[in-house]
């Protein structure tokens, strides 16, 4: 008898087929069956009415941290995301010495705005070497399985100390070679692959930029050549868009130097080049002619800035009269902020400020409640202010008055529509990722991905736009799972791992954003909730029934690809 019997759901198994009712059948965190009249199992679920798809794959998140304080990984958890991979954009927190640390701190708070304090607090800081914080990250129960990649500004800073961060000094070729060693060395410990960052976005909270940003070719290279020399591993990248075609050339030569694939950031960017995007599809598209796996991780919906009473941005800040509000007694912060002479005063210190950062942004909405789509993610700013007569920055203020967000999409959004997203989107090179989970805690609310992928794309979009839900379960599933090396999940089939979402299509949604304060120390951060997931299961346990955790831990910490062969 079987432990777990799915019984009578619409499959999607993750292969791109169109579903089909059936049974799934599970022992020992594996699938037996899928099938037709399936024999008991010592429990079952009823998933008559329901999509029955693989658990969803998220290779775009920053837990680096979390993995060591939050067992559930939330709130990536309870949007049926199963696997997580860490470790992107070229920043982590390991290998690590000491006498590092600060800096460390320094560059995932500017990078990924993960509150210093918060690491400082939250981490036991007991590894030097990559292995070791592996071996820290497996000694924790948790939810969902757990990947990692080797970032190269650790690496960096690993080898190279102080010298490897001012941007002044080249690695010499000893120092190229010892990186080298190190990031094999991560990958023979379970690390899944390597990361690096080339973007001037990217710098730490004292000012500084990334170390990667201006690493050359001969360290690129000698990395790739020794990952070429093991054997395995994968490769991600993010660059700006200044220079497309030299930044492709460079990291060309990496894939084939290393012979191992590699994935990049891809994204449609305001500024003189809107559609700069395209030039980097076609640049995958000859690399992969060219006999190079290389493909793009891209976003299913606008990257979107948050702006919020407690957030890192928040408009109101500049005013002492703000500064000064005291919430209490049944009164809370929005409450205070709808008083009349308090709205007055406020608005006129920021004015004789000259501190209008709505004005910075053309386009702003006021957040709704699920977020909608069909026609932008809320009212625009600019039309609410129309409509009431008021400035940009007043109507801002009643939204936030009002307990609401201000939502700003920072990319994928030029147009104020989502057919540049969908061109990325169906692209054959490309694959759904950069949520960033765990970073960005009080800015970007990004990590509910899959889940508005499959409600929005498979459902609420315009007929002649929609995506096939099984089309979209294989992109979040198997495709994502195969860019890492994890070939034992992402599809339902015999001897594959157990990860499965049952998930009820027309209630799937996602809440607007709110801030909790449940990091360690009491750091702030974005969550929200789905609806629609009526059980999620991983490796054959039941972790989360209707949205609520059923205390199941059975995630483990994934060290190495998995191939096939493995399935068994």
């Amino acid at each position: 008898m079987d432990d777990l019997v799915i019984r009578g759901g619409t499959v999607a198994d993750g292969t791109g087929t169109p579903p089909r009712t059936a049974d799934v059948a599970i022992t020992a965190g594996r699938i037996t069956a899928v099938g037709d009249n399936l024999p008991r199992g010592h429990r079952e679920l009823d998933a008559d009415g329901l999509l029955v798809s693989p658990g969803w794959v998220d290779v775009h998140t920053h837990y680096d941290g979390h993995a060591l304080w939050d067992p559930l990984l939330s709130p990536s958890s309870g949007h049926g995301v199963t696997t997580v991979v860490t470790g992107n954009c070229g920043v982590g927190i390991a290998p690590l010495r000491p006498a590092d640390r600060d800096w460390t701190v320094a560059l995932m708070e500017g990078v990924e705005d993960i509150p210093g304090d918060v690491l400082r607090r939250g981490l036991p800081w007991n590894w030097e070497t990559f292995g070791q914080y592996l071996d820290a990250v497996d000694g924790i129960p948790r939810a969902v399985d757990v990947a990692t990649q080797v970032p190269h500004s650790a690496v960096r800073v690993f080898v190279m100390g102080e010298r490897g961060i001012d941007h002044e000094a080249a690695p010499t070729p000893e120092e190229i070679g010892r990186m080298g060693e190190v990031v094999v060395d991560a990958l023979t410990a379970g690390a899944l692959g390597f990361s690096t960052s080339r973007s001037a976005n990217h710098k730490a909270s004292d000012g500084r930029l990334t170390p990667t940003l201006t690493a050359g070719e001969p360290e690129l290279l000698g990395i790739a050549a020794a990952v070429g020399r093991l054997g395995t591993g994968v490769f991600e990248a993010v660059f700006d868009d200044a220079d497309i075609a030299a930044e492709f050339a460079l990291l060309r030569r990496v894939c084939r130097t290393s012979g191992r694939p590699m994935s990049v950031t891809t994204l449609q960017r305001p500024g003189q080049n809107p559609s700069s995007y395209r030039e980097i599809l076609r640049e995958l598209e000859r690399a992969n002619a060219d006999g190079l796996t290389m493909r793009g991780q891209v976003a299913p919906r606008p990257v979107g800035l948050l702006i919020s009473l407690g957030g890192r941005v928040n408009p109101l800040l500049p005013s002492a009269t703000y500064r000064a509000l005291r919430p209490g007694d049944g009164a809370d912060l929005p409450t205070l902020l709808r008083n009349t002479e308090t709205r007055r005063r406020i608005l006129a210190e920021l004015d004789d400020a000259g501190t209008d950062v709505i004005a910075r942004f053309p386009h702003a909405y006021a957040l709704q409640d699920p977020p909608r789509w069909s026609d932008g993610p809320g009212p625009a700013i600019t039309r609410l202010a129309a409509d009431q007569g008021v400035s940009r920055l007043e109507a801002a203020y009643d939204v936030l008055a009002s307990g609401r967000m201000v939502y700003v999409p920072v990319a994928n959004y030029v147009d104020e529509d989502l057919s540049a997203v969908r061109e990325m989107l169906v692209h054959p090179f490309t694959v759904p990722g950069l949520g960033d989970g765990g970073a960005h805690t009080t800015m970007i609310a990004d990590f509910d991905f899959p889940t508005f992928q499959l409600a929005y794309w498979g459902r609420d979009v315009a007929e002649q736009d929609r995506l096939a839900p099984e089309w979209i379960v294989k992109r979040q599933c198997a495709d994502t799972a195969a860019l890492v090396g994890l070939h034992d999940r992402g599809i339902l089939a015999p001897g594959m791992k157990a990860d499965v979402n049952l998930i009820d299509l027309p209630r799937l949604n996602a809440t607007a954003p709110r801030i909790t304060a449940d990091l360690p120390g009491g750091g702030s951060r974005l969550v929200n909730d789905a609806t629609g997931y009526v059980a999620t299961v991983v490796a054959g346990e039941v972790t989360f029934e209707n949205g609520r955790h059923t205390g199941a831990l059975p995630g483990a910490l994934v060290r190495g690809a998995r191939g096939p062969e493995e399935r068994a």
